[in-house]
């Protein structure tokens, strides 16, 4: 004869158990987008901020922009700053250039990830556009000016942490991603209206 009592502990114990997993499973889905969610928020990690538009604010005060260009391994293209450094106006909208060059026979398709450092100013640091945002797609031989439209928030000068700084470094790293078909078939109609 079997006892009866102890099916009644193995749910209540087998339930709380499975919650937890399921909470666990659901925080790990979730932690990637929270995360990044808190360091846009919050500018963790040198993490800029997007902006609509520019401060309505510009102080007499200003700061160096110098900027950084790198490129994952593998990537084929040429990448650079159209200028090292720029002097800024701070929450004065600026506008600066990088140059990308494809040297190969193919399209090639590549997305920017970015930060500024220190990374404590990556609060203050807000773009307004920027190639960045989206997927770049350069032809074969194709060289770019690709435009960021930034400035550097008046709040920094009240934060004890960033209020001294001279100089930010904004970086960029190009990355190569997969053609759709959609852009493999608008390149090729471009090319094939151009000849």
């Amino acid at each position: 004869m079997t006892d009866h009592r102890k099916r009644p502990d193995l749910r209540r114990k087998a339930i709380p158990l499975v919650a937890v997993g399921l909470g666990m499973a659901a925080l790990g889905w979730a932690s990637v987008p929270l995360y990044d969610l808190f360091c846009r928020v919050t500018g963790y990690g040198g993490t800029i901020q997007v902006a609509a538009e520019g401060s309505d604010r510009v102080l007499d005060q200003t700061v160096t922009v110098r900027f950084d260009a790198s490129l994952s391994r593998g990537m084929p293209w040429e990448f650079r700053p159209a200028q090292p450094t720029m002097d800024v106006r701070i929450g004065e909208t600026a506008l600066a250039f990088y140059e990308a060059h494809n040297p190969t026979d193919r399209p090639v398709a590549g997305t920017a990830s970015f930060n500024v450092s220190p990374f404590s100013v990556g609060g203050y640091f807000a773009k307004i556009d920027c190639f960045c945002f989206t997927e770049q797609v350069l032809q074969p031989g194709e060289t770019v000016m690709m435009p960021v439209t930034f400035y550097v928030d008046p709040e920094m000068v009240e934060d004890a942490e960033t209020r001294g700084l001279t100089t930010i470094t904004l970086s960029y790293t190009f990355y190569e991603t997969e053609l759709d078909s959609q852009a493999e078939l608008r390149q090729e109609n471009a090319t094939a209206a151009v000849q």
